[in-house]
């Protein structure tokens, strides 16, 4: 309970928040902007991302999923899902976003070192932010109570600021791999002729307004992290 008590930290997030906030809202502007333009060469995201994905050597089934913007690759599964308002569009948005897609299946075909360490500490960041807190509470209380138990006290302390900072190290890793996702779609998309160099420039900007997605999920990570490292100095210090 004494995380709700410390009511001041929630403060620290606020900008992280409304970054995150607006950042969203630039992607949904920016996508729903280019979405409306159709691209020169006819070509819908579901029928490229074949085509790309076969071009490039990736054994990789292309589906549709259900909702906006929810395109993603699995490379545990290898199967790349298209939005509803991706998979059949021709437009500069759509062929953008399923392009970065299929930079994934091929970051995953060429071994790219940090999608697969991402992919690995996926479960580990799962169990580390989900026993943080209690291991936290657990070190808080044997400072508290028992004097002798100080330094297991500390121990679990240490061991519960470490699992919850395993989101933070997934948030920094997952910038660059989306970056480099991005710079291999507009790579494709060039040399297949998909879209001509001033589509690729505006498709860009769809892509980075994407990106920005992620900056934010990094710095509100981080935030929560500090909120989490100032209630932990708060509560050892009033007691």
């Amino acid at each position: 309970m004494f995380f709700y008590y410390y009511w001041y930290g929630y403060i620290i997030v606020v900008p992280g928040i409304l970054f995150a906030i607006w950042a969203q809202i630039r992607v949904s502007t920016v996508f729903a902007k280019y979405d409306k333009v159709p691209s020169e060469s006819d070509w819908t995201a579901s029928d490229m991302s074949r085509m790309m994905l076969e071009k490039y050597g990736c054994n990789v089934v292309v589906q549709q999923t259900a909702g906006k913007l929810s395109d993603n690759y699995n490379p545990q599964t290898g199967v790349l899902s298209l939005s509803e308002s991706t998979y059949s569009s021709t437009s500069l948005a759509a062929l953008g976003v399923a392009a970065h897609e299929v930079g994934h299946a091929v970051q995953h075909e060429e071994g790219f070192f940090l999608l697969k360490l991402r992919s690995v500490i996926v479960p580990v960041v799962n169990v580390g932010t989900y026993i943080a807190i209690p291991l936290v509470i657990i070190g808080l209380l044997l400072e508290w109570l028992i004097a002798s138990s100080a330094t297991v006290g500390s121990i679990f302390i240490s061991l519960g600021i470490i699992c919850y900072s395993l989101a933070t190290l997934f948030s920094l890793i997952t910038i660059p791999v989306e970056i480099d996702a991005s710079r291999r779609a507009r790579k494709m998309l060039a040399e297949t002729g998909v879209l001509n160099a001033q589509e690729i420039k505006k498709a860009r900007k769809v892509l980075n307004a994407a990106a920005l997605t992620y900056f934010a999920g990094l710095a509100v990570s981080l935030l929560y992290f500090l909120r989490f490292l100032l209630i932990i100095s708060q509560f050892r210090r009033r007691n």
